[in-house]
């Protein structure tokens, strides 16, 4: 008896194994598959990011300005202090060798501006937080503001609504964002003081580089509402600008979904209207994914006109300054930056669209 009930228990086990085999296969399969689509992916990243900083290096070296000289003092530039620059950043030697040296250096950490004196990673790492809230904060207001108004505008067709949500996309589009934030500027600030525009507060701790959330784990709330207070309106201009254009998108993604053939079955079937619109929000997300993120990758590059109109000593104001100074390492090293913010961006839009939609990893 006992080495029957033995062999029951042992043959029940077995059972249980092959079940929750079966249960998991699926997810096994699916995470393979998802890991093989991103390996593709990142293979990709080396030869992009190579031919960025080809390009770039060459555009810089074929100028016909001489930067040793500009980095010398110009016209009146002492000869020896050329020559020693043009020694000290390999300008002479073989276009190969001197783009291995910038390569290098910018690696290492090694490359000094010839401008600011700074190591040229040391400034990108300084202004890169200030530069992060904005893009964070202003990337959720655009996401808080467009998105329902787009779903709205979809789900009202042809009404006031609707066309409410095409006129502030055109706005937005169409109205200078240096004169839209000076407006704003002079309500928020000049009038109801809400808002302050000088001087930064960063938290004692930087964890994740995006300063307000830092605040937060740190729990200096004080220091929170200074950095809201500074950062706010940048961001709020940032959005404002963008949010209506991410509004349209949404709207002409959710109608097109609406009128498949497999909603207008459900809708004959019966379905609720919500639960309609809530499928159709999730099989309308790959293009709005798309748009957010080359949204936040392109305002994590620097919103120069905004950071200027501000005095925020972010990215934006970096490049800026460099291309103005013909900062010829700072270029480099800028274009480097934005190539792999753009890369970083498309690797995690695509994460999204496989989760989204499996069939994109085929």
């Amino acid at each position: 008896i006992k080495l029957k009930l033995l062999g029951n228990i042992i043959k029940q086990n077995k059972i249980n194994l092959i079940l929750i085999n079966l249960k998991f296969k699926p997810l096994v399969i699916k995470m393979a598959g998802l890991g093989r689509y991103l390996t593709r992916r990142a293979i990709t990243f080396v030869p992009t990011l190579i031919g960025v900083t080809l390009i770039t290096f060459f555009i810089a070296f074929v100028m016909p300005a001489d930067p040793a000289r500009l980095w010398a003092g110009g016209e009146h530039a002492r000869p020896e202090t050329i020559e020693l620059i043009r020694k000290q950043y390999h300008l002479d030697d073989p276009w190969w060798e001197a783009y291995y040296f910038f390569l290098t250096s910018i690696i290492q950490n090694k490359m000094m501006s010839p401008v600011t004196h700074n190591f040229v990673l040391n400034d990108i790492v300084i202004r890169f937080p200030i530069t992060l809230t904005i893009a964070v904060l202003a990337t959720l207001m655009t996401v808080a503001i467009g998105v329902p108004l787009g779903i709205i505008a979809a789900l009202k067709k042809d009404t006031s609504i609707d066309s409410f949500v095409r006129i502030f996309a055109l706005i937005g589009y169409s109205t200078p964002s240096f004169w839209i934030a000076y407006i704003f500027m002079w309500i928020f600030y000049l009038k109801l003081r809400l808002i302050t525009v000088a001087g930064y507060v960063t938290p004692s701790q930087l964890i994740t580089g995006i300063m307000f959330i830092d605040a937060l784990i740190t729990g200096e709330f004080d220091v929170f509402v200074d950095i809201m207070r500074r950062l706010f309106l940048p961001s709020f201009v940032l959005a404002f600008i963008s949010a209506g254009g991410l509004a349209r998108y949404v709207r002409n993604s959710m109608l097109d979904v609406l009128s498949a053939d497999y909603i207008e079955f459900a809708r004959a079937k019966g379905l609720p209207s919500f639960t309609l619109w809530r499928h159709a929000l999730k099989n309308s997300l790959i293009p709005i994914v798309t748009v957010i993120g080359f949204m936040f990758g392109g305002l994590l590059g620097g919103a120069l006109i905004t950071e200027t109109v501000f005095g925020i000593n972010g990215l934006g104001r970096l490049f800026a300054s460099s291309i103005t100074n013909f900062d010829i390492p700072m270029i480099i090293v800028s274009t480097l930056l934005m190539g792999i913010i753009f890369l970083v961006t498309s690797l995690i839009v695509d994460l999204l669209y496989a989760i989204i939609d499996p069939r994109v990893r085929l």
